[in-house]
């Protein structure tokens, strides 16, 4: 955790730790963001040119459907083009679990409920052992196994746990130790009912999602209340936000739920206010503005952009940096949580993104030294 205060402490749930390619997942590792393309694997430039945007926004991982040979084929060729490990979706056809292993992936997403038979799920096992993948048990409440269905009448959180463990202790009779669980639903409630079910019964780290979530509003919504409740909780080793939207918007509001926690930082993280008839400038248009000119800043810095002196110099004195909205087109600039100048409309938003430019190149320039000196 980052944050000092005690009311803000999350106590995180133990979980073993997995490698998925070089990114830590469990343990104590970042809570890492996920996303999945959504273009056809055979298309090698466009899903490369996809994942390199998410790459942009932040992604950790990223999750490719290979739902044929000839996308198994494709894998390889765009594995070799993008800087983050790829996970291999598998449905329905064992043998391209085995294709992707061979094709470089670094870790198996197979949904046991239609891998087929025990003896098909046991050669992707063998697979992933010989090309060094790690796996992911993909439950969801839309495809539960016909035992499962007919034993609990329905889709519930008692049946999504179970078919779980059904199936990590296939992988554990194998010895296979190198996997992640997710037990994914479309409702909100079945699905961290699920999740805090599964945590309390396995130290396995956890895929945390809310399936099938919607629009990309819509969609944020809801998975901000099931994602968020988790994390809350402690319960989450990796994420993914699942909306109808393009890929990078996945990991942009995944990032914004790990920020609003307080669980990880990156970027301009920026507290505005909703604006009313006080405000000393267009807050809104100015706020639309600093988020697309400062989308480059990776380095975590905090900015407030109130528009006027109700709660400005207060939410300043917890930001790196803020604006206050004042009188006859003079705003006051704050720099750690204090009053420093004054500026006019027309220079201010060019102005506050020097600002923050100069406040990345600072922090960045701390931390190389901080490393230099440790070494």
């Amino acid at each position: 955790m980052m944050n000092y205060r005690e009311y803000q402490q999350i106590i995180r749930r133990k979980s073993r730790q997995i490698s998925v390619g070089n990114v830590k997942v469990g343990g104590d590792a970042p809570i890492s963001v996920q996303t999945m393309t959504n273009t056809l694997t055979t298309d090698i430039d466009a899903t490369v040119a996809q994942i390199l945007r998410a790459e942009a926004a932040g992604v950790d991982i990223v999750r490719v459907s290979c739902p044929d040979e000839e996308s198994t084929a494709a894998l390889k060729h765009i594995i070799a083009q993008v800087n983050v490990p790829v996970v291999a979706d598998i449905h329905f056809h064992y043998k391209r679990g085995i294709e992707a292993a061979q094709a470089g992936a670094a870790c198996l997403r197979i949904n046991p409920g239609n891998i087929g038979s025990p003896e098909r799920v046991r050669d992707v096992i063998k697979a992933a052992r010989d090309y060094n993948c790690s796996m992911r048990i993909g439950v969801n409440a839309g495809s539960l196994e016909k035992h499962l269905l007919e034993k609990y009448g329905e889709p519930n959180p008692d049946a999504l746990v179970e078919s779980a463990l059904e199936h990590a202790k296939i992988l554990q009779d194998h010895d296979f130790h190198e996997f992640k669980i997710s037990v994914k639903a479309s409702d909100v409630f079945m699905a961290v009912a699920a999740y805090q079910q599964l945590a309390e019964v396995c130290d396995h780290p956890l895929h945390i999602g809310i399936t099938e979530a919607g629009s990309k509003r819509a969609g944020t919504v809801k998975s901000s209340i099931g994602l968020g409740s988790l994390l809350w909780a402690g319960v989450g080793d990796t994420m993914r936000v699942s909306l109808s939207a393009e890929p990078e918007e996945e990991v942009l509001v995944g990032w914004d739920i790990l920020k609003s926690l307080g669980i990880r930082h990156r970027g301009v993280r920026i507290i505005s206010c909703p604006s009313c008839a006080r405000q000393g400038f267009n807050v809104i248009k100015t706020v639309e503005t600093l988020e697309e000119r400062l989308a480059h800043i990776k380095t975590p810095i905090t900015l407030s952009i109130i528009g006027c002196v109700v709660n400005g110099p207060g939410e300043a004195l917890m930001t790196d940096l803020g604006l206050t909205g004042g009188g006859n087109g003079k705003h006051m600039i704050y720099a750690a949580g204090k009053t420093d100048h004054t500026i006019e409309n027309g220079d201010m938003v060019n102005h506050i993104v020097e600002l923050v430019e100069a406040k990345a190149a600072q922090v960045e320039a701390e931390l190389s030294a901080a490393k230099l000196a440790a070494q």
